[in-house]
């Protein structure tokens, strides 16, 4: 990355892209893209605040490209068909993808830490981060989702930070497999289950990714993530967990509905915690972040003291907000790991659960539809609701025999209450019309940035019913 490169980004506003888009352009490199939901008229906020920063933004038809020179960053799985693509190819542009962008830049850092695995990735990205900037280390942050300590005025989609030192925290992505273009200093390994590629598949990137690191830290509490360990020769590893082998490790553990308490131990020295955020999940990406920390010299009552103001991220268990004794949460869960984590941090705590969910394609639902049923009839009883709308479908030749319907009639066989209603509003109408005092609704799903718009208006129905006179049995 250079002043004298252009990059142009195609699918600017995603998750994985603006962030980096973000971080090129503070290198001094000329940056531009286009969008789909630019195109549609959706999310004008984020790209107004894009154009307000310097970055060019046009429609998806191939018009902002114009040299040769310029480089197109595009997903290797969007065909040549795309206007984008096609203008890119006939102007002859180099291209790359997302992840070979990032891991150019990530490569040549002198310090990087690098988060890998299943689940809580984004949560341990910010919370590196947010420890390394309160530890005055000033780092560069890649991450895919909006970490609310670093919002402000001038910087409300905050899923990047661009420090001044040599220090780079990132999260890497398995999906794809392009973390293995990573070569990470400290390489973080969360856990290991099941998502977009087989567990074979993935024994095999997140082995070597921590094979190659000067330092790995991983979960001693995931089965996987120990019998990946055992097979390896490591210069350096240290564990985090609930389990007494662990070499940082979490004791009398209190949680609260939004928050949590508990006492870390490494080796001799104890350590009482306090977090803003709820769920024994957190507690271990707590534990993460503080290993990671230490990796680079942050003394854990430094990073104790930074998590107890780390306030999350956006679409992790983000409370919207509650009326009339209801409360809506907006969260990201979208693979049985993370929405098991969700859901047993809500049923922790009375209440009845209503629990909608979109999921984030066809090929995830065909890959782990049945383990996506299971975690629903496993967790939630009698009393909770489970409503699905049809998956998020940008077009394309993707087979749709398998959708939602197959996971509500897994989940009904087993006795729970599902409802599959195809369109996202009529599921929100819905919800509103079950409603009552003392419910928590969760909004899951990836994939959309409109779900959590979706959740803020599902709230101001919510304020504007009357339950005295509507509410009726569900």
């Amino acid at each position: 990355m250079s002043e004298d490169k252009s990059y142009y980004f195609c699918g600017i506003g995603g998750s994985g892209m603006l962030p980096l888009a973000m971080i090129v352009r503070a290198t001094g490199a000329q940056v531009s893209g286009s969008d789909r939901a630019l195109d549609q008229g959706r999310l004008a906020d984020k790209f107004g605040w894009l154009e307000d920063k310097g970055i060019g933004l046009f429609p998806q038809d191939g018009s902002g490209l114009t040299s040769g020179d310029q480089i197109l960053v595009a997903s290797a799985a969007i065909e040549d068909s795309v206007p984008d693509v096609a203008k890119a190819n006939a102007l002859g542009c180099a291209r790359m993808t997302r992840a070979e962008l990032l891991a150019e830049y990530f490569n040549r850092t002198v310090r990087n830490i690098a988060i890998g695995g299943t689940s809580g990735k984004s949560t341990v990205t910010g919370m590196i981060g947010w420890i390394l900037t309160e530890a005055a280390l000033d780092p560069t942050i890649m991450n895919g989702a909006v970490m609310k300590n670093f919002v402000a005025a001038d910087a409300p989609f905050a899923s990047s930070r661009v420090g001044e030192s040599d220090i780079i925290v990132s999260e890497v992505d398995e999906s794809d497999g392009s973390i293995a273009l990573f070569d990470a200093e400290i390489a973080l390994l969360n856990n290991v289950s099941l998502d977009h590629k087989s567990l074979e598949e993935l024994r095999q990137l997140f082995g070597d990714f921590l094979s190659k690191a000067k330092c790995a830290i991983w979960n001693a509490d995931d089965p996987e993530s120990r019998a990946l360990v055992d097979q390896l020769s490591l210069a350096k590893a240290t564990s985090f967990g609930f389990s007494e082998q662990a070499d940082i490790r979490a004791m009398d553990i209190e949680l609260q509905p939004l928050s949590s308490q508990f006492t870390i131990v490494a080796g001799e020295d104890q350590f009482p915690v306090e977090m803003k955020i709820p769920g024994r999940h957190n507690i271990a990406n707590g534990l993460a972040a503080i290993a990671a920390a230490r990796a680079v010299g942050v003394p854990i009552m430094t990073s104790v003291a930074a998590l107890a103001n780390f306030t999350g991220l956006a679409r992790r268990f983000d409370i919207v907000g509650s009326a009339n004794g209801i409360s809506v949460i907006d969260d990201f869960g979208h693979n049985p790991d993370k929405i098991a984590a969700t859901l047993q941090t809500l049923k922790a705590f009375p209440g009845r659960i209503i629990a909608f969910f979109q999921p984030h394609g066809y090929g995830p639902i065909r890959k782990m539809g049945a383990e996506l049923a299971d975690v629903f009839a496993d967790i939630l009883d009698s009393d909770d609701r489970v409503i699905l709308c049809d998956p998020v479908y940008f077009g394309g030749t993707v087979d749709r025999s398998i959708g939602s319907q197959n996971i509500i009639e897994a989940i009904t066989a087993r006795g729970g209450i599902a409802e599959h209603l195809p369109e996202r509003e009529v599921c929100g109408a819905r919800i509103v019309n079950i409603a009552r005092p003392g419910d928590r609704i969760i909004i899951m799903g990836a994939r959309d940035d409109t779900l959590h718009s979706f959740a803020q208006d599902l709230l101001r129905e919510i304020e504007q019913r009357d339950f005295v006179e509507t509410e009726r049995p569900a």
